[in-house]
């Protein structure tokens, strides 16, 4: 299963502590170079930016098409823009991606998208957590989502 990711998912997760759910239900993901220099930027306090690097398990890769980026480019921010540039060429599974504009973008050129309530929903039919209301509350005290 190819699984492509936006920033947020990332972000999101790692604030509460629970990045490796990504891994369990998707043993893999790519991440465009637009949406790693996001996370990886300088200054970044967010626990993602130290972590995300290290991890064997998130692959970065860029996207070929840069015409279709800028296409992208002229509704979404960069990350968005080049993560689903990346999840078409990469003709992934899924596209990780919480922003509405992004998603409505994604599903016009055909990407299955789930947000992090459809990871937490997944992870819990999944028997890897036991509870969804937890990790959505700490996704609003921890991470103002």
């Amino acid at each position: 299963m190819i699984v492509v990711s936006n920033t947020s998912p990332i972000f999101y997760l790692s604030t509460i502590g629970h990045l490796d759910l990504l891994r369990q239900l998707y043993s893999e993901i790519v991440i465009s170079t637009t949406v790693f220099n996001e996370i990886t930027n300088v200054g970044n306090t967010d626990i993602s930016a130290s972590v995300v690097p290290t991890l064997s398990w998130i692959k970065t890769q860029s996207a070929i098409d840069q015409a279709f980026v800028s296409t992208l480019r002229a509704e979404l921010d960069p990350g968005e823009a080049e993560a689903i540039a990346l999840a078409v060429e990469l003709n992934a599974d899924r596209l990780l991606m919480d922003e509405r504009l992004g998603r409505a973008a994604a599903m016009r050129v055909g990407m299955q998208v789930t947000g992090v309530l459809g990871i937490l929903v997944a992870a819990k039919q999944n028997n890897l957590i036991e509870n969804v209301k937890p990790l959505l509350d700490a996704l609003i005290e921890q991470a103002g989502f």
